[in-house]
């Protein structure tokens, strides 16, 4: 039978502790000499060692913890020491692990601070035979101890004192940078656990805890960007959807790496922050990304997000807006004041709606922060803001989540008398009557519920009830007033009382039966109200009463859509529906239904005619909807033009235009987002058939992977998010690009495009079939076979050069040409137009001059006005397109101009429509009129009106137009015009021609829907292509901004020193601005932080006649320079001001800065091996040293470089690794050099590593690469333990083991002492650590506390800082982890 373990190892021990009675009885008058001890030990390891050995491994550790539980039993301290002894011993001779000693010891429970000498000898032994643990497991031990010492309490008696602190000794042992038992970086993690910022260490370890995690701070300098709370975010930047402004949802704060002792601003709730986006127009869903809350999560798991961090900015935003009010003399009059109220009511609704805000905790909260402030001015504009929400929502919630605003109204209405009634011929009214209406909700949710909680009228509100009632009664309502307002916003929620004035709305817009109108176009005819409902009057209305009237025009569309009616929606209707879909609060009902309801529901129904209203309201008035819901009906579109319905003339041309203008809006920002949503079926959001379509898109994409930096530092589109995009569309519509074009494309698409070349039929061959054809056509009698060859499908699309060719010879068509027109339809007809637009290249290309070419041009403008075969947009989007090289793209742009602007056809209804139009339709009650006035003038011709009149005998058409209400062949032609001027650019033979152009057709641009958007994409997209073109720089702007100046406010866009100077051509002299210029330009971004303010600085410094380098230079200077315009106590706010300016402009504007921070790294400051003034990490401290007014230019450089790089784009950022290793490694010799290096890219790891992580580790190699340099370089090193700390941070919270296999090889040429600290980062412990140490006199090292010295025995130790040699324990430290 097997002996027990326990009963094995008491024989063993037991024998060798037992002692006679006499030495019990005078304990310590006998002792054992050093023979008889070295004996008894010598036979009990003996002993011991036979039974380890025999044991199996699964049972070490029961075996340890029984040697450690029956030492600590023991009495005696003369046994206990004995025990101890055997322990050691075992230790030191190999035979028992040190790591399973330690942790059995500090882990008994026996282990107790009231046993003081167990105490003392426990962590005696544990400082004794520590030093051969390996490095995680030391790290466990230290937490152990750190837990055991909290352990202690505050008061013990001083006689107890020493025994203790023999613990502290072996934490000062653990920590001790030159025993280097474990990465210091570690050690720091775990007490800081213990420890957070703020929490005192035990009294025990004194100082000790305080000044080691003091040691990391440099490290938390390093990986600090500096001022980081004073930088803020331009919202619909593409800066601001980057990773650098998450925050935790649950404290504000910044999300930091690494258990460091950062500054304590970093650690503070970043309240600031979060409020200025949220004060930001269209910021919501960049609040969402920065708190990570997320909408579809929520809407799919009915999973409550609820942010109470959130839920007090909102409040504070409340209470701002209240004290604002009390400022304000005024509030009618659209001022600062109106138009926050009128955000936070959207801000609230949404984030409430969502429930990431808590209706009755806000509530309860503004009612806290508005005590005792008398602030009762913004009141009324208070409750509307809530109002919003409770008429909305108080139906399907507790009435108790609403009962707060009775005490919130108790406190802002304290008057005793009635209110009087204010006038309600003023919108603000409205607001006037809102507390009312809440009443009148509650009391109506109350009676619902059976609720005993009903309230009576406060007194103060009687007036405004007995008038509402008095409304209600009456028998008709007028349009003038608001009194429909106030009723449909006091009884939404009662369905008897809120009939009447909705009724009303309804009525107003949908036109009674009887009344009819007549539409453009023939057989059109639409029911007679052409008034809309004013925006004033829309603004008036509850969200409530907003979305019932939507829900009431949608429901009415469909059933009009359901019943095939001939009869056309009423323009009143159209015109009120587009107004209240650009409203954010009534989304869901609103655009969402729009494009996910209603819209299919058209579809379903063949209402062609609705089908093309909704797509032109979609063109001409929804200018602010989300891109998602853009790309979704980009994808609804291409969907519809496959279907055979759809292949008619009117509806074809409106399905592609509004596509075009779809995909040539998108935002540079926008695009990536929108189609990675895609990327498992790129086929919806491409066309299967319109290589136009499908040519403005990589257009389109080639602008915005520009603007965006997204292909910066990379040579191919291989596993990027456009690659399937780009292939299918080749799959679909194969094509090549003009030289020219390819040569604008950032370089992965260029060389896409050369990869994926296609062959293109040779003009030659063009001509030889269009002969061919001709000859057909002229041969063949058979009229029927005439027409089915022609329009037969697959046949050679030439049938638009035979027109062409036709009218040359004869100068007319016959009956049969346009019976092969119908027949071929709308769809093929495109494939037909891109042909013949390559057919008139080569005409005119071979064109004698002359007589024939003035023949030519006239045949090509009747083709286009007089026969109405193909509409001059189409023809020029075609013709825009093709890719013709050299002399033809000449002669293909000089087509363009002709068609433009030889005949007065077009020149003059641009030049009218401008005339008679403003951009602002939302604020026109009479569009319809001026609509149609320029339609009769001005007749749209669709199906070949012209030429069924001219051919002979004339054919009598009856075609069935499809409702116009707002587009022309003007605005139809805008974003072709937008490609056409891009078009003009790429060739720099065209510009004069460009400059004709805009000279003439420029003012559309005053019906643009992005006029400066558009402005700094082109400027921003062809900056190489105009760099030395500052006459068509000027030109292209002056063109569009001055199709604007009549309907904008002087210094909307442009500065005055801009428009004095910059403006007027002065070829002898070109305008160079001064400091004061750039400083003056960055100061507008201060009152005007929107994404308008931004773009129109942009644009304003790259239309300056100046390079720029230099303008990035003078950006760089406002900072850097002393400027009497830039307040020292501020300049933080300037650094980010230039931040988000510089990174939003091209690349040359930006590099400067890499030779700024080249300048300071090779300044003697930097580059000396003498001693530098002060301590580094204080001088690079900028915020710090700038309060002190101690700055360096180095340290302004720093900050100025984070404030960039942290508005940065990641495609910017990516050319940080190039710049590391081709620019500044060559360079940086010395250590403060190398500490520079690391302050600048530090910060910007964690970016990396989210977002590029090919770049991080690039950088991370980078960093050991330069430290061998420096180590080579420098005699001493003073700063190693903050060098190694810093790339320990790397290790453990970027990179991990992903670069070890590049620095092995570094760390081991390193000097002895530096190789001792980083040997855990390759995990070699052969790397001799023991001869990690140098005694020769040339390696003396400045370390910041010690000097180390060598061993040269078989285990080395680092000495102490007195230079004694080591105890005798540690000879024997075991190697190995």
């Amino acid at each position: 039978m097997a002996v027990p373990m326990e009963s094995q190892l008491q024989s063993i021990f037991e024998d060798v502790v037992k002692t006679e009675v006499i030495d019990e009885a005078f304990s310590g008058m006998f002792m054992d000499s050093t023979e008889d001890e070295r004996t008894k030990l010598v036979s009990c390891l003996g002993a011991f060692r036979q039974y380890w050995n025999g044991l199996p491994q699964d049972s070490h550790d029961q075996c340890v913890q029984w040697i450690v539980r029956f030492t600590h039993s023991q009495h005696s301290p003369k046994r206990i020491s004995f025990l101890y002894d055997c322990l050691a011993m075992a230790v030191e001779t190999g035979l028992l692990p040190p790591r399973m000693v330690c942790q059995a010891l500090v882990s008994s429970d026996s282990l107790e601070w009231e046993r003081t000498q167990l105490w003392a000898l426990t962590f005696k032994l544990i400082r004794k035979i520590i030093g051969g643990v390996d490095y995680k497991g030391v790290r466990d031990l230290l937490k152990a101890v750190l837990d055991k010492i909290q352990t202690i309490p505050n008061f013990v008696s001083s006689a107890v004192v020493q025994h203790l602190s023999v613990a502290r000794e072996v934490v000062e042992y653990i920590l001790d940078r030159n025993a280097c038992l474990l990465p210091a970086y570690l050690a720091v993690t775990e007490i800081r656990k213990l420890c957070p910022e703020g929490a005192l260490s035990h009294w025990l370890l004194g100082t000790l805890i305080c000044d080691f995690v003091d040691s990391f701070r440099p490290t938390a300098r390093i990986n600090s960007i500096c001022g980081r709370c004073s930088l803020l975010p331009v919202v619909n930047n593409s800066g601001a959807i980057c990773n650098s402004w998450k925050l935790d949802p649950s404290t504000l704060r910044f999300p930091l790496r690494g258990m460091l002792p950062y500054d304590k601003d970093l650690f503070d709730p970043q309240t600031g922050l979060l409020r200025y986006v949220l004060e930001q127009p269209y910021s919501r869903d960049m609040v969402c990304n920065m708190l990570g809350l997320n909408k579809q999560r929520l809407v799919l798991l009915q999973h409550k997000q609820r942010c109470p961090v959130l839920e007090d900015q909102l409040v504070d935003l409340v209470v701002y807006a209240m004290e604002r009010s009390e400022t304000e003399e005024q509030f009618d009059d659209g001022g600062t004041s109106q138009l926050l109220w009128q955000h936070l009511s959207s801000q609230l609704i949404f984030f409430v709606l969502f429930q990431f805000a808590s209706f009755p905790h806000m509530v309860l909260s503004l009612h806290q922060k508005l005590a005792g402030r008398g602030l009762i001015k913004g009141r009324d504009h208070l409750m509307w803001v809530l109002l919003q929400f409770i008429s909305g929502s108080i139906q399907k919630n507790a009435l108790a989540d609403f009962l707060p605003v009775m005490k919130l109204f108790d406190l802002l209405y304290p008057e005793k008398e009635c209110i009087p009634v204010p006038d309600i011929n003023k919108p603000q009214s409205t607001h006037a009557f809102a507390m009312t209406c809440i009443w009148i909700h509650l009391n109506r949710k109350a009676q619902n519920d059976n609720s005993k909680l009903q309230i009576p009228i406060p007194h103060s509100l009687k007036l405004h009830h007995e008038f509402l009632q008095q409304s209600l009664r009456s028998k008709s309502l007028p349009m003038t007033d608001y009194k429909i307002a106030l009723l449909c916003n006091a009884y939404s929620t009662n369905s008897e009382c809120f009939t009447l004035p909705m009724g009303v709305l309804v009525e107003t817009i949908y036109g009674n039966g009887s009344m009819r109108i007549t539409l453009p176009g023939t057989n059109c005819m639409a029911s007679g109200s052409v008034t809309p409902l004013p925006m004033n009057l829309l603004d008036s209305l509850t969200v409530h009463a907003k979305m019932s009237l939507i829900h009431s025009i949608a429901t009415r569309v469909i059933k009009l859509a359901h019943a095939k009616s001939s009869l056309a929606l009423a323009p009143a209707l159209v015109e009120t529906y587009s107004r209240l879909l650009v409203y954010m609060e009534i989304e869901s009902l609103g655009i969402k239904g729009f494009i996910s309801q209603l819209l299919p529901n058209v579809f379903k129904s063949h209402a062609w005619g609705i089908l093309h209203t909704l797509l032109e309201m979609f063109s001409y008035r929804m200018h602010h909807i989300q891109p998602h819901y853009r790309v979704q009906l980009l994808s609804h579109l291409h969907s519809l033009a496959a279907v055979p319905q759809t292949n008619q003339n009117q509806l074809h041309l409106c399905v592609e235009s509004t596509a075009l203008r779809l995909i040539t809006a998108l935002g540079s920002s926008e695009v990536q987002p929108q189609f990675t949503r895609f990327l498992s079926d790129p086929k919806t959001v491409l066309s299967a058939e319109s290589e136009e379509l499908n040519r403005a898109l990589i257009l389109t994409l080639a602008r915005a992977t520009h603007v965006t930096d997204f292909f910066t530092g990379s040579d191919s589109i291989q596993g990027t998010w456009c690659k399937d995009i780009l292939q299918t569309i080749m799959n679909f519509t194969p094509h090549n690009w003009a030289s020219h074009t390819l040569s604008c494309f950032p370089a992965p698409l260029q060389a896409f495009f050369k990869q994926n070349n296609v062959p293109q039929e040779s003009r030659f061959n063009l001509k030889k079939n269009v002969e061919e054809e001709y000859r057909k056509w002229k041969s063949m009698t058979n009229e029927n076979d005439i027409i089915t060859h022609f329009s037969m499908q697959g046949s050679p699309p030439l049938f638009l050069c035979l027109l062409w060719k036709m009218l040359l010879e004869t100068d007319h068509i016959n009956q049969i040409g346009f019976r092969v027109l119908e027949r071929i339809g709308a769809r093929a007809l495109v494939a037909h137009v891109r042909t013949f637009a390559d057919f008139l290249v080569y005409e005119f290309s071979t064109s004698a001059g002359g007589q024939q070419l003035n023949k030519c041009i006239e045949i090509l403008n009747d083709m286009v006005w007089k026969y109405n075969i193909v509409t001059l947009d189409r023809l020029i989007l075609c013709l825009a397109m093709r890719s013709h090289e050299g002399n033809e793209a000449q002669v293909c742009y000089f087509i363009i101009q002709l068609l433009l602007l030889k005949p007065n056809d077009f020149r003059n209804r641009v030049s009218d429509f401008v005339k008679e139009n403003a951009p602002e339709h939302w604020l026109q009650s009479d569009w319809h009129t001026k609509h149609m006035t320029y339609h009769k003038k001005y007749p749209e011709k669709l199906y070949f009106e012209g030429l069924a009149d001219q051919v002979k005998p004339p054919i009598q058409l009856q075609s069935q137009y499809l409702p116009i209400y707002f587009g022309n062949v003007c605005l139809r032609f805008l974003p072709v015009f937008d490609i056409v001027i891009h078009r003009f650019l790429e060739l720099l033979p065209v510009s004069k021609s460009l400059e004709t152009l805009l000279d003439h057709l420029g003012g559309l641009y005053k019906f643009h829907d992005r006029p400066v958007t558009y402005l700094y994409n082109t400027l921003h997209y062809y900056e190489r292509h105009l760099r030395d073109r500052s006459n068509l720089k000027r030109k292209l702007v002056h063109a569009i901004m001055s199709s604007l100046k009549d309907n904008r406010t002087p210094g909307w866009c442009l500065s005055e020193t801009y428009l004095k100077c910059g403006m007027n051509p002065r070829e002898d002299s070109v305008w160079i601005p001064d400091d004061t210029y750039y400083c003056k330009l960055i100061g507008r971004l201060f009152p005007n932080p929107a994404a308008h303010a931004l773009h129109v600085t942009c644009v304003e410094l790259m239309a300056l006649a100046v390079t720029g380098k230099d303008v990035g230079n003078a950006l760089l200077n406002v900072a850097l320079k002393s400027q009497p315009l830039v307040p020292r106590e501020s300049i933080t706010a300037w650094m980010n001001a230039i931040g988000l300016v510089i990174t939003a402009l091209p690349e040359p504007y930006w590099i400067v800065l890499h030779d700024r921070i080249v300048s300071v790294i090779s300044s003697p400051v930097l580059s000396s091996e003498s001693e530098w003034v002060g301590y580094p990490f204080q001088l690079l401290d900028f915020t710090a040293c700038h309060r002190s007014y101690s700055e360096m230019h180095c340290s302004y450089v720093l900050a100025l470089a984070h404030a960039v790089w942290h508005h940065s784009s990641i495609g910017q950022l990516s050319l940080i690794p190039k710049f590391l290793n081709e620019v500044l490694k060559p360079i940086v010799k010395t250590e403060f050099q190398l500490l520079y290096v690391y302050h600048l890219v530090g910060p910007f790891l964690q970016r990396f590593q989210q977002e590029r992580t090919r770049c991080m580790l690039e950088i991370g190699v980078a960093f050991y690469e330069m430290l061998q340099a420096v180590d080579q370089h420098s005699k001493h090193l003073s700063f190693m333990d903050p060098i190694c700390d810093f790339l320990y941070h790397i290790k453990y919270m970027f990179t991990g083991d992903s670069v070890k296999d590049q620095v092995e090889r570094i760390i081991c040429s390193l000097r002895p002492a530096m190789r001792l600290r980083l040997r855990f980062i390759t995990h070699t412990s052969k790397m001799e650590p023991a001869a990690a140490v140098s005694t020769s006199t040339q390696e003396k090292e400045k370390s910041q506390k010690c000097q180390i010295k060598q061993w040269r025995s078989p285990l080395s130790w680092p000495c102490s800082t007195n230079h004694t040699p080591p105890p005798r324990e540690h000879t024997h430290r075991i190697v190995g982890h």
